[in-house]
């Protein structure tokens, strides 16, 4: 069921009033999300016409924009991930770990999007990857996946990394698998003291190099005395690291991670209204025990808030690291498995049976007719906006 509001729709009334108001103020990147998100799934990208085989049920289907920040387009991106990471799992505990920025370093971040982004991904990897090296602790080699989030539910800028991490580590000599403590991962005072360390270190050589870039209200910052004294008071704070109990099973596993791998800044179903030049949304209030609040936000203010986490061109949200990177994963995993002796019903690959699916539910089917389950043919195509004609699809039985 489609919802009954989209962000699209409110791109679409009150977009050409924003790119007015905002006109020497708006980038490429903001232009063509908001552009993409607009037309997802209309007549302008162009699309087919489907035919049942067996009734007279007949359908169109609009491309889609396929853009990384558009709610529409993200579900089915998200399953295909997923399925391919069904055979990554280990029959093992799994920690998710949080890392957050400060608002402070947030701010700067949000002018500096690429270079903090990426000081934030290594200063998480090498954190994880330290602390767990240290025998003291676990003292291998851990494999972990991580995500990048920019958004608070309220819409603000908050960068922060989810990593989901197995609960153990590869020996040195990567002859044994090292499990964790039960329900225990790391320390979490000395994960965050590592991470404050190593990331203001990062930031302070970019700035001295002439790699980070101020302006408007900080722009003072580009002074390195200005920088120095904003940095001071950061390095005696506590920032915020947290980890959560493992998970019960490797599907508990897949359903939650797949709750973080493709999300965008909120999603269509959270929207309530759009009633003049006000848009209404849900947000939880984590503060306050999880309370459901809403949030009413002038249109203007709603689209800056949601175009705050358009990202970088070619920038991967998406990173894994050690035993789970791409040049290792196949090999290492393989030989984890051996080590943990571990039945075939527990193991993603390599076995008669393999971890249920992530969905309870059939997966949709878009071939199948909604009226009779018989089976959709393309019939004509549709070309984009600016042709009229339909195109016939050749015959491809």
């Amino acid at each position: 069921m489609h919802p009954a509001l989209e962000v699209a729709d409110i791109f679409r009334r009150h977009g050409p009033g924003y790119r007015a108001a905002h006109d020497g103020h708006f980038g490429r990147i903001e232009r063509r999300v908001m552009s993409a998100i607009e037309l997802c799934r209309t007549a302008a990208l162009g699309g087919h016409v489907e035919s049942c085989e067996n009734c007279a049920h007949t359908r169109v289907a609009y491309n889609s924009c396929r853009n990384r920040h558009c709610p529409k387009c993200q579900g089915g991106a998200r399953d295909q991930w997923l399925a391919a990471r069904q055979a990554d799992l280990l029959p093992v505990p799994y920690f998710h770990v949080v890392f957050t920025l400060p608002a402070e370093i947030a701010a700067m971040a949000y002018q500096n999007k690429a270079l903090v982004y990426t000081m934030l991904f290594d200063a998480v990897a090498e954190t994880l990857k330290t602390i767990a090296a240290d025998p003291k602790h676990i003292g291998g080699e851990l494999g972990f996946i991580a995500i990048l989030h920019t958004w608070g539910q309220t819409l603000t800028h908050h960068p922060h990394v989810h990593c989901l991490v197995p609960g153990g580590a590869l020996s040195p000599d990567r002859e044994r698998w090292i499990a964790c403590r039960p329900r225990f991962f790391l320390p979490i005072h000395v994960l965050s003291s590592l991470f404050r360390r190593l990331f203001l270190e990062r930031l302070k050589t970019a700035h001295a190099a002439g790699r980070l870039r101020f302006f408007g209200a900080l722009s003072t910052l580009n002074d390195p005395c200005a920088f120095a004294d904003a940095l001071r008071p950061l390095r005696a704070r506590r920032w915020i690291v947290y980890a959560k109990p493992p998970f019960d099973s490797p599907e508990h596993v897949l359903a939650y991670l797949g709750r973080y791998t493709h999300r965008v800044a909120i999603a269509n179903s959270r929207l309530i209204s759009a009633d003049g030049n006000t848009v209404t949304f849900r947000w939880r209030d984590y503060r306050h025990g999880n309370t459901l609040k809403l949030m009413s936000l002038d249109a203007g203010e709603f689209i800056r808030r949601f175009l705050l986490h358009s990202l970088p061109d070619g920038f991967h949200r998406i990173r894994h690291y050690g035993f789970l990177a791409n040049g290792c994963r196949r090999t290492r995993l393989a030989r984890i498995r051996q080590m943990l002796v571990a039945p075939k019903s527990a193991l993603a690959a390599g076995g008669d049976e393999t971890i249920q699916p992530l969905h309870q539910r059939p997966p949709f089917d878009p071939t199948l007719c909604p009226c009779c389950g018989g089976t959709l043919r393309i019939t004509a195509m549709l070309p984009r906006r600016g042709k009229s004609i339909m195109q016939p699809c050749p015959d491809t039985s």
